[in-house]
């Protein structure tokens, strides 16, 4: 697999001319309150800058799996709202129909083979998000499908390296359902269930959970770790979400949301002596999926925009279009309006 800049999630191994960088992190959590309130919201940990774009899809976009002749290919059937990284990748979005898909960097992922020349297709890592919001309108379509299993997730070794790109994908709809989808020593395993608010990016799901098993016998007003390390963002977060103000109020819910995400990122700037790469938080998001609104933050930017899908025209006869991110630029509020037309951005694959 050739691969010019390496596919993206939360965490990555970057090679350049003379060193390695290996970093790993992120946090994804699920609110569920009155009324239907359903918002996820989610951080981008990185250990160097991992520029963003947002892009609005149309249905009807044909697409490819990148992968070579064997690629599944596939028409969108929903519209959807996404964060781009460097432009190969959707490593966050939300649909028209509100469901929600993040992904994260998981270490232990192991991908089934893919045979250029077999039988089964394939679909490139910096795709699967993508897919799935292309595709379905509820978590349990989305798992349906993928237990089918009808083609194989594509990754390979980061040039010159030994280290392979590596995500988890998390799912939710507006029902406030939840999926995690991990590659576990070439198997795809699903963990299914509404109760999964929280993920990290390590380690498996399995243990995340058993990590919740234990500390909910602690109480949080006692005691919460408070290093960054994943298993104790997870543990915060898993408090957190649920002590919050429970309201159908989306200035309050929304607002609390984002106080969750913020209180489980890394401070920016942050470098040990032995550990000078830690993944600072770079960006955030919350998808509103009762409301359909996709705000987004970036941390070096004083201010907080979002996109009301409500507002977009999805029509397959539409254009992508995209609101530019990467050079600084600045918005506030209701960003629909400033997204200019664009060609879609390409997704890394083989």
């Amino acid at each position: 697999m050739k691969i010019s800049k390496s596919i993206v999630a939360c965490g990555l191994f970057l090679l350049g001319s003379s060193f390695a960088i290996e970093v790993m992190a992120c946090t994804r959590v699920v609110y569920k309150g009155p009324e239907q309130t359903v918002i996820t919201g989610r951080t981008m940990d990185f250990s160097i800058d991992i520029p963003a774009n947002l892009w609005l899809f149309p249905r009807g976009m044909e697409r490819s799996g990148q992968v070579g002749a064997k690629s599944i290919n596939w028409t969108s059937r929903y519209g959807s709202v996404v964060a781009s990284s460097w432009d190969i990748a959707s490593p966050d979005g939300m649909n028209e129909k509100g469901l929600v898909a993040n992904m994260l960097w998981l270490v232990e992922s192991q991908y089934p083979l893919f045979e250029q020349d077999g039988t089964k297709e394939g679909l490139t890592i910096a795709a699967w998000a993508q897919y799935a919001l292309d595709n379905f309108a509820t978590v349990a379509e989305a798992v349906d499908a993928f237990r089918e299993e009808k083609f194989v997730v594509v990754t390979d070794f980061i040039p010159g390296t030994d280290k392979f790109t590596t995500v988890h994908l998390s799912l939710s709809d507006s029902s406030g359902d939840s999926a995690i989808l991990e590659y576990i020593d070439g198997e795809l395993v699903i963990h299914h269930d509404s109760a999964h608010q929280v993920m990290t990016n390590d380690p498996v799901f399995e243990q995340q959970l058993a990590i919740k098993g234990y500390w909910e016998q602690i109480p949080g007003t006692i005691f919460l770790p408070g290093s960054n390390k994943a298993a104790d963002r997870f543990v915060r977060a898993s408090y957190y979400i649920n002590t919050i103000p429970q309201t159908s109020d989306p200035r309050i819910s929304v607002a609390s949301v984002f106080s969750v995400i913020r209180n489980v990122s890394v401070p920016y700037g942050l470098s040990l002596g032995d550990q000078p790469h830690i993944s600072n938080t770079r960006w955030r998001v919350v998808a509103d999926q009762k409301r359909l609104v996709y705000f987004f933050e970036n941390v070096l930017t004083p201010n907080v925009l979002w996109v009301d899908l409500k507002k977009i025209d999805f029509s397959a006869n539409a254009p992508v279009r995209k609101l530019s991110l990467d050079g600084g630029q600045v918005y506030a509020g209701e960003a629909s309006a400033f997204f200019e037309d664009s060609e879609p951005f390409e997704f890394q694959g083989l």
